[in-house]
């Protein structure tokens, strides 16, 4: 009977119980997942169709215009490193729903009558952005431990699915709202607000579990010396070259097809089904990295698609325009998913993929940034776009050498 007894407290059957139960239910966390998710693109990919507008309104620079894009860039690979300090002091479902009003609040101070206000708008979301790109695989791999990377692939999807309805409904919301580019761009904090209110549940549930000894206050350790790490450092590598030549398309590739005689609005429509064929990248490489013991194979395949990608815009950039904007859409929504993949498969705790989460964002986004600057400046330098172009298949040897190392089945 004394043992009885001392067992009985382990038991919990105060009132808290069915509620923190109906917190927990996995919908709830896959909707705010799913929500969080659509938010951490869509402010991005909304803009671009609208720096045209913003350069005139302010009488900008083309240099200016180019940085309310690469800005954002900048600032998540700033934004990044401070996050696992985060998650640890105040826990990662309070620092998420932080990040999505921060977010918001950004996109509102973006549209504000003023240069310095939609500069230092940019400069929040990349940090909004940051902590988000940090907290969500540590999230994954505690929630999901035995499918993370299944559901890696399906938030992965989600960032990209929120990218490509972002950009192609900007000009339309801006027609339907009648407020100009302002009315367009700050519409999409009502989606920040609408992830908040859907993530609210697992701040809740968190801070119930927070009085329960059958909760582990710490959710794994975090790695000892994880910049030392050759792993973290091809991990890190891969994401970045790999972002890097993402970006770089993003800024100029309808540009290289129009250069070399593609009528604009065809560049466009060429460049949108690039962005969608990513979708599929994105949710179907993580499934099949999630499956492997090693990754090894598919890192070297998203980089030699990345390659054969590139490859075609060098030597038919016109006549084989479609065929290469569905590879580099498989190759960049892959390397996106395989990139995020990594950082669940490669640690053994959820503190641990966020301290790695923080250390191969934070290198990737800074490299990243670099990719548009530097090719606008290589094809004014030479006048042309095929400096460009040879010296990013130079750059896809590097993420599959990094992606070769990353793809060991080893963990940090």
């Amino acid at each position: 009977m004394a043992v009885t007894r001392a067992q009985q407290p382990v038991v919990t059957t105060s009132a808290p119980l069915p509620v923190r139960a109906r917190l927990a239910h996995p919908l709830l966390l896959l909707t705010g997942i799913v929500l969080v998710a659509l938010n951490m693109r869509a402010c991005l990919a909304a803009i671009s169709p609208m720096v045209g507008e913003i350069q005139r309104t302010f009488g900008l620079s083309t240099t200016a215009s180019g940085l309310i894009t690469t800005v954002p860039v900048l600032f998540q690979g700033v934004g990044a490193p401070l996050t696992p300090r985060l998650t640890r002091r105040f826990g990662a479902e309070r620092v998420v729903l932080g990040a999505v009003l921060v977010l918001g609040a950004g996109v509102l101070l973006r549209v504000l009558p003023s240069v310095f206000a939609l500069y230092a708008g940019c400069v929040v979301i990349g940090v909004a952005i940051a902590v988000l790109n940090v907290s969500m695989p540590g999230l994954v791999k505690r929630e999901f431990p035995d499918r993370a990377a299944t559901m890696t692939g399906v938030y992965s999807t989600t960032m990209l699915v929120g990218a490509t309805l972002a950009a192609g409904t900007s000009v339309p919301l801006e027609h339907a709202l009648g407020g100009g580019w302002r009315a367009s761009l700050g519409a999409w904090s009502l989606l920040a607000l609408v992830a908040a209110v859907a993530w609210l549940p697992q701040v809740l549930r968190s801070r119930q579990e927070r009085g329960s000894a059958a909760v582990a206050a710490v959710p794994g350790t975090p790695i000892a010396g994880v910049w030392k790490s050759p792993l973290a450092w091809q991990i890190s590598l891969f994401m970045g070259v790999s972002s890097l030549l993402v970006y770089t398309l993003v800024a100029w590739m309808p540009t290289i097809l129009a250069d070399h005689g593609m009528d604009r609005g065809q560049a466009g429509l060429v460049f949108a089904f690039s962005n969608l064929v990513q979708v599929a990248g994105a949710f179907l490489v993580p499934l099949m990295a999630g499956r492997m013991t090693s990754q090894r194979a598919l890192a070297v395949t998203m980089a030699a698609l990345n390659g054969f990608g590139i490859a075609l815009l060098l030597v038919a950039p016109v006549s084989a325009a479609w065929v290469s904007a569905t590879i580099l859409g498989v190759a960049q929504g892959g390397s996106l998913g395989l990139g995020l993949a990594f950082i669940v498969l490669r640690t053994r705790s959820a503190a641990g993929a966020a301290q790695l989460g923080g250390m191969s964002q934070a290198v990737g986004y800074l490299v990243a940034a670099a990719g548009p600057v530097g090719a606008g400046a290589l094809h004014q330098l030479t006048g042309g776009w095929e400096a460009t172009l040879v010296l990013m298949l130079v750059l896809v040897v590097v993420v599959g050498a990094a992606g070769w190392g990353a793809g060991r089945n080893r963990t940090l």
